[in-house]
C-alpha cells in the first residue's frame, strides 16, 4: 500500500470543518489513561502490569529512547513499500497482533473483536492458547485473513498435540511457541489485587474444548467447570522442557515453527541447530523475568547471532511507529504490538483496535519517510545512532 500514511493523516484532518466530539484517541498516553478509566483494578493492571518492580518494563522503553534515528534528505521517497514476506507469504505491513490471553477481561468483545480489526486491515493475528474462545471461533470470524496460532506448551502432551493439529485445521499458518512462561511470574499488582482470571474461567477457551484435555477429566467441563479449571492449573505450564523437545513440535506439525522469548544469541544459535524456522525476540512485555534485558537491546545481539540464516521478529515496548522503524533498522522482519492494542480494546472494542493498529501504521510509514527511506525492507542500522546514558 504506497503512502498509507498520508491517506491516513489526511483522513484525520479532512474531518476538521466537522470533527467527531466523540473521536478516538491518537496518542498512546491516552489510550492508556481512557483504558484505566474504564477498567477495574483487576483487568487494567493484569495488562498494565510486570513482573517484581517492573524494571523490565522500564528496561524495554529506555531501550527504545537510547536508539536515534539520523534522517537523511533528498532521497525520493514519494512511493513507498511497507510490505514484508515472511514463511512464503506476504503481508501488507511489517506489524502483527501480538499474542494476548484473556481479552475477555477487557472488553466483552475480546479475542473476536480484535481478530475482526485485524481481519479488516490485513495484520496477521496471533491467537493466544489463553483465549476466552476457542481458536477456531476466532479463525471463523477471520475467514480468510492471515493469522497464526501461540502455542502454551502443556505439561500434557496429548493436549499440546491437540492444540497443534486444530491450529493447523483452522487455517492457522504458523506456530508461535512461547517458551517464557513455563509457569506465571511474581507479578505483584495481581497478588495485591488477588487476580488471576483463568480460577473464574477466563482465558481457558481452548481447553475447555479440547478433545485430549476433557478425556482427562471425570466429567465434562460444563458438567464441573470447577474440576476442570483445577486440572487445568496441573498442565498449564511445562518447566520441564529442553532443546530435544522441539522434535516433538515438528512432528506433530507441518507449519512453521516460531520460538518467542529469545534473548540469548547462544539460545538463538540453538534454535537455529534444532531446525526452527523463526524467533521473536521478547521478554513477555516485562511480565516475566524483573530486572531482564530491553528487548530492543538484545535484538541485534540475536540478529548478530542469526546472521540471516532464519527471520528475527521482537516485540516488548511498540508504542509508536518510531519504535518500529528502529526494531526494523536494528534487524527485526516484523514487530508484535501488545499493550497498545489492548488499551484500544479497553477503550472502543474492535473499533478501538483497528484505530490503534492503523495509526500506527501511519505512524511508521511516515516515520520512514521522514528518515529518508522508502521501504521496510531496506531499513539498516545505517539511520540510527545509540546515545548510552
Amino acid at each position: 500500500m504506497t503512502n498509507i500514511g498520508n491517506q491516513i493523516q489526511f483522513g484525520v484532518y479532512q474531518t476538521m470543518p466537522n470533527p467527531d466530539p466523540n473521536r478516538l484517541p491518537i496518542a498512546f498516553e491516552e489510550w492508556e489513561e481512557r483504558a484505566r478509566e474504564v477498567l477495574e483494578d483487576g483487568p487494567y493492571y493484569y495488562v498494565a502490569g510486570g513482573a517484581g518492580g517492573e524494571n523490565t518494563m522500564k528496561a524495554n522503553l529506555h531501550a527504545f529512547n537510547r536508539w536515534k534515528i539520523v534522517p537523511r534528505m533528498l532521497r525520493n521517497v514519494e512511493n513507498r513499500d511497507t510490505s514484508v514476506e515472511l514463511f512464503g507469504k506476504n503481508y501488507n505491513f511489517p506489524l502483527m497482533h501480538a499474542p494476548i490471553g484473556v481479552q475477555s477481561i477487557i472488553h466483552e468483545e475480546g479475542d473476536l473483536g480484535s481478530a475482526r480489526a485485524c481481519a479488516e486491515l490485513g495484520v496477521p493475528f496471533i491467537a493466544s492458547s489463553a483465549s476466552t474462545v476457542p481458536m477456531e471461533k476466532i479463525a471463523e470470524v477471520m475467514g480468510d485473513a492471515p493469522r497464526w496460532f501461540q502455542l502454551y506448551w502443556s505439561k500434557d502432551p496429548d493436549i499440546a498435540a491437540s492444540f497443534l493439529r486444530r491450529a493447523e485445521a483452522s487455517g492457522y499458518s504458523a506456530i508461535i511457541v512461547t517458551l517464557d512462561t513455563p509457569m506465571m511470574a511474581w507479578r505483584e499488582h495481581d497478588l495485591r489485587n488477588v487476580y488471576l482470571p483463568f480460577l473464574i474461567g477466563e482465558g481457558v477457551g481452548n481447553y475447555l474444548t479440547d478433545p485430549a484435555f476433557c478425556s482427562k477429566l471425570e466429567k465434562s467441563p460444563q458438567e464441573d467447570p470447577n474440576a476442570a479449571i483445577m486440572y487445568w492449573t496441573q498442565v498449564f505450564g511445562n518447566a520441564s522442557l529442553t532443546w530435544d523437545d522441539l522434535a516433538f513440535l515438528r512432528k506433530h506439525t507441518k507449519l512453521p515453527i516460531v520460538l518467542k522469548g529469545i534473548l540469548h544469541p547462544d539460545d538463538a544459535k540453538l534454535a537455529i541447530e534444532h531446525g526452527v524456522d523463526g524467533i521473536i525476540v521478547s521478554n513477555h512485555g516485562g511480565r516475566q523475568v524483573d530486572g531482564a534485558i530491553g528487548a530492543l537491546d538484545a535484538l541485534p545481539l540475536v540478529c548478530d547471532a542469526v546472521q540471516g540464516q532464519i527471520p528475527v521478529l521482537m516485540d516488548s515496548g511498540i508504542r509508536r511507529g518510531s519504535d518500529v522503524i528502529k526494531a526494523l533498522a536494528l534487524g527485526a522482519k516484523a514487530v508484535l504490538v501488545g499493550r497498545p492494542c489492548m488499551y484500544g480494546l479497553a477503550v472502543a472494542g474492535e473499533k478501538g483496535v483497528k484505530a490503534v493498529l492503523q495509526n500506527m501504521i501511519a505512524d511508521m510509514d511516515i516515520t520512514m519517510a521522514l528518515a529518508g527511506e522508502r521501504s521496510v525492507n531496506e531499513l539498516g542500522k545505517s539511520i540510527l545512532v545509540n546515545e548510552k546514558f
